[in-house]
């Protein structure tokens, strides 16, 4: 059996292909998350997947493979590693990306709460709250992360 981080780095890979193919830019920059949002709207509502759509099968893996794209664009952005732990019977929901100033997070959550609740859980407005910046928006402050993202 692979490990979850294992998994984590094969699902982001596998997903981007699958999402550029369909329409969808997924190239690990702030700017492919609007993408991600749309792709989210169109396969899914308050927890529900669209009839025919691309997460109305397998969708426990494609969430994962989501979260592990939303997390590989942090990471390209911020830095920062995976923590797994293959010994939780949870352990792809709680899959951590601490990010190189010491704080935590997790992506495949964020995913799972964007798909369980809809655009109120913004996949980037969560980008944008953790400094991330689109093009459309200016400069970033140095530690512009909200406080209520960090852990001590």
């Amino acid at each position: 059996m692979a490990s979850l981080l294992h998994n984590v780095r094969t699902s982001g890979a596998w997903i981007a292909p699958a999402l550029n193919s369909s329409g969808y830019r997924a190239d690990f920059t702030p700017e492919s998350l609007p993408g991600i949002e749309r792709f989210m709207t169109e396969h899914s509502a308050h927890g529900i997947a669209a009839a025919g759509g691309l997460l109305a099968t397998d969708v426990g893996p494609r969430l994962l493979a989501l979260g592990a794209y939303l997390g590989e664009t942090v990471r390209h952005s911020l830095g920062g590693l995976w923590e797994t732990d293959d010994q939780d019977p949870h352990g792809e929901m709680n899959i951590v990306l601490r990010l190189s100033d010491g704080s935590t997070i997790w992506p495949v959550q964020r995913v799972i709460k964007r798909f369980q609740n809809g655009p109120e859980d913004s996949i980037v407005g969560y980008a944008i709250g953790l400094g991330l910046r689109l093009s459309a928006q200016s400069p970033a402050p140095p530690n512009h992360r909200r406080s209520w993202l960090r852990r001590s």
